[in-house]
């Protein structure tokens, strides 16, 4: 990747993330199934790369119940808010309670269907952050943005709402996934020089 002001990207250490989104799929049969014969036979080094997977919420325990240890069972949403009369939302307390320590937040279908706003999913960052869960946080922006120029100003602003919520100490239970939204699904692919212009500068 292009080397920013803060120096080039391979002096940063990274450590890698895999991560899987089963969305609004999966039944029992797939639950009882997919993690014995597919999960749990995968061979890789868990101190030197994290493996998440993201099944819907009514089977994260189940789920949780079958994967191997080092692989980490992630919501794929979180309340912002704490508990109370809040229907249907899910809190960080309540995750970490039934041990899933990983969510998801500012997924490109939770921006643009359920009207989610960057503040929205800064303030639901900052909830799990706070309750000790980490955060795997998406931001991408659109077809129409990337072809019209705006693809850095989209990103550093989804990424922006996030920062100014957060301490700095917090950015370690950060996971930043660049998922643009005109390459999923559309027969378009996002190549390594067009990941290299997705560059943020947040001010």
């Amino acid at each position: 990747m292009m080397a920013t002001p803060e120096g080039s990207w391979g002096d940063v250490k990274r450590d890698p993330v895999v991560g899987g989104n089963w969305k609004s799929n999966g039944d029992m049969d797939f639950v009882n199934s997919f993690p014995e014969n597919v999960l749990n036979k995968s061979k890789f080094d868990a101190k030197k790369m994290s493996v998440c997977v993201a099944p819907t919420d009514i089977h994260l325990t189940s789920v949780n119940d079958k994967v191997k240890d080092d692989v980490n069972v992630m919501a794929q949403d979180v309340s912002q808010y704490p508990k109370g009369a809040y229907t249907g939302n899910i809190t960080a307390d309540q995750l970490v309670d039934i041990g899933v320590k990983w969510t998801l937040t500012g997924h490109s279908e939770r921006r643009t269907l359920h009207g989610e706003s960057d503040e929205d999913v800064a303030k639901k960052t900052k909830a799990a952050i706070d309750n000790g869960v980490t955060v795997m946080a998406c931001i991408g922006e659109q077809l129409e943005e990337r072809e019209t120029g705006k693809t850095g100003e989209v990103n550093a602003r989804q990424l922006k709402a996030i920062a100014d919520d957060l301490e700095e100490s917090q950015w370690g239970h950060v996971v930043i996934a660049y998922e643009p939204v005109w390459a999923i699904g559309t027969g378009k692919v996002a190549t390594p020089e067009q990941a290299e212009d997705t560059h943020l500068e947040i001010r």
